[in-house]
């Protein structure tokens, strides 16, 4: 079968992207998804997407973690979908799309795209880091020097030993000013350091004004891939209004054998 895919990124988060309206792909073999992710052996990519069709919005969006199997809510792999689905013509400039954690609002000017989040209110404070789940779960820990820090090590250690098997997103957080912080992240799925995680991202910009590191609503994240920035609004508890903006881009298009 001659599989056409499209590759695309969201500040060096990047992703095989297939157009699966016609459901022809085979979701079911996690060892093809993860061949073709592989970076020497297949196209290479942190995740997998497939488009499809959906009832209740303009189009569902199934991601896959580069180890084949079906992952928690990406938020570079939904801006990059939208990106998708305004090449493909089935939207505009704004869109509602079903994802694994329901339903979201977005909006894409050129390659800029602001995707919404869940609204979130459970935070968990602990002593050295705050857990907390945007899609996804994700740990932040304040780290000094972030750019000569071993994410690779450290993340792997807390990935495994402090949340065993099923495992957390890893992020390390360091200050740059009152509004803006760098934000190094370990995926789980990927089992390394991706030079962008969109729901860590958002983690982090929610736990540094939990807790009180920032007063600001408007945070502006430096990744290893680019510049992100995460909005929102506080009623109470719970976050409200999240969005995620920044860049996502096509890369290129080509057709593999499978």
């Amino acid at each position: 079968m001659l599989l056409t895919f499209y590759k695309y990124q969201g500040t060096g988060n990047d992703f095989v992207m297939i157009d699966n309206r016609s459901l022809n792909f085979p979701k079911k073999d996690t060892k093809l998804v993860a061949s073709l992710c592989d970076r020497r052996f297949g196209i290479g990519a942190d995740g997998l997407i497939l488009l499809e069709n959906d009832e209740m919005s303009d189009f569902n969006m199934v991601y896959y973690n580069a180890d084949g199997k079906e992952g928690s809510l990406c938020g570079n792999g939904g801006r990059c979908t939208i990106a998708f689905a305004k090449y493909l013509g089935i939207i505009e400039n704004e869109t509602t799309f079903n994802a694994v954690d329901g339903l979201h609002n977005a909006s894409i000017d050129n390659e800029l795209v602001s995707l919404q989040m869940q609204d979130l209110s459970d935070i968990k404070m602990k002593p050295n880091y705050v857990f907390l789940n945007t899609g996804s779960p994700h740990h932040v820990q304040m780290v000094k020097n972030i750019q000569s820090f071993d994410v690779f090590s450290e993340g792997k250690k807390l990935r495994y030993g402090l949340y065993g098997q099923s495992g957390s997103n890893i992020n390390f957080v360091e200050s740059i000013t009152e509004d803006e912080f760098a934000v190094r992240t370990y995926e789980r799925g990927v089992e390394d350091e991706t030079l962008s995680c969109g729901t860590g991202v958002t983690a982090a910009a929610l736990a540094m004004h939990h807790q009180q590191k920032t007063t600001s609503t408007e945070v502006k994240i430096k990744v290893q891939g680019g510049n992100l920035m995460v909005k929102f609004s506080k009623d109470g508890d719970t976050y409200r209004n999240i969005f995620l903006t920044g860049p996502a881009e096509q890369v290129f298009k080509g057709e593999i054998t499978i």
